[in-house]
C-alpha cells in the first residue's frame, strides 16, 4: 500500500494518528450502519415476496372473471358499463426514515363509496361483479407493493453505497494512513538516532580537547 506524501514531523505524526483514529471509528460506524440497514432489507424483502404473490394470485382470479364476463358479454357493453368509475381513489405520499434513508409512504383516501358497481346488473354478467370487487380489494394491496418495493429498491442502493465506504475505508484510507503513521515514525527514529550519535561525537570532540 503506497503511504502518504507528507513531511514526517511529529506535528504529521499527530495529526494522521488523529485521522486513523477518526477513520477506525467511521469504519466501526459504517459497518454497524450496514449490518442494520441489511435487516431491516431483509424484513422488507419478505413483505414484498409476499404481497407480490398475493397480487399476483389475486390479479389471475379478476382477470379470470373479467375473461368470462368477456366470453359471454360484448366489448361495448363491457366498455360502457365500466366507463364511469362509482368513486374516486385519492393517494396520498410522505416518508419515513429508515436508516437515515427517506423511503415513500403511501396511503389510500377514499371518496364516498355510494355504490361499487357503475353499471346495471341486468346489462352485464356476475363475473364482471366479482372481477369490479375484486380488482377494488386489490387496489390497496397493490400500492402496499408498489411502496415497499421502491423502499426495496432505495434500500438496495444505500447497502451498495455503504459497501463502497466501508471498503474504500477498511482496504485503503486505514491502510495509508497505517503506512504512512509507520514511516513517519521510523523517521523520526532515526533523526533522533542521528541526532544522539552526532551529540555523543561532538561530546567526545571536547573532551579530546
Amino acid at each position: 500500500m503506497a503511504r502518504m506524501n507528507v513531511n514526517p514531523t511529529r506535528m504529521e505524526l499527530r495529526r494522521l494518528k488523529n485521522r486513523l483514529k477518526t477513520a477506525v471509528r467511521g469504519h466501526k460506524l459504517l459497518k454497524d450502519k450496514a449490518d442494520e440497514t441489511i435487516r431491516q432489507f431483509m424484513i422488507y424483502i419478505k413483505e414484498n415476496k409476499r404481497l407480490r404473490e398475493e397480487v399476483e394470485k389475486e390479479v389471475s382470479v379478476a382477470l379470470r372473471s373479467f375473461l368470462l364476463a368477456s366470453a359471454v358479454t360484448s366489448e361495448q357493453v363491457i366498455e360502457e358499463a365500466v366507463a364511469m368509475p362509482a368513486y374516486k381513489t385519492e393517494l396520498i405520499t410522505d416518508t419515513k426514515n429508515v436508516m437515515s434513508v427517506p423511503v415513500p409512504v403511501i396511503s389510500v383516501k377514499e371518496g364516498d363509496i355510494k355504490e361499487l358497481y357503475p353499471y346495471s346488473f341486468a346489462t352485464v354478467t356476475s363475473e364482471l361483479d366479482k372481477s369490479i370487487a375484486n380488482l377494488y380489494e386489490l387496489l390497496k394491496k397493490m400500492i402496499k407493493l408498489a411502496e415497499v418495493e421502491k423502499t426495496c429498491n432505495m434500500l438496495a442502493d444505500e447497502i451498495e453505497k455503504n459497501r463502497r465506504r466501508v471498503n474504500a475505508l477498511e482496504y485503503v484510507m486505514i491502510p495509508r494512513l497505517e503506512e504512512t503513521i509507520k514511516y513517519i515514525a521510523m523517521k523520526l527514529d532515526e533523526n533522533e538516532r542521528a541526532n544522539t550519535i552526532r551529540l555523543m561525537k561532538v561530546k567526545s570532540m571536547i573532551e579530546n580537547r
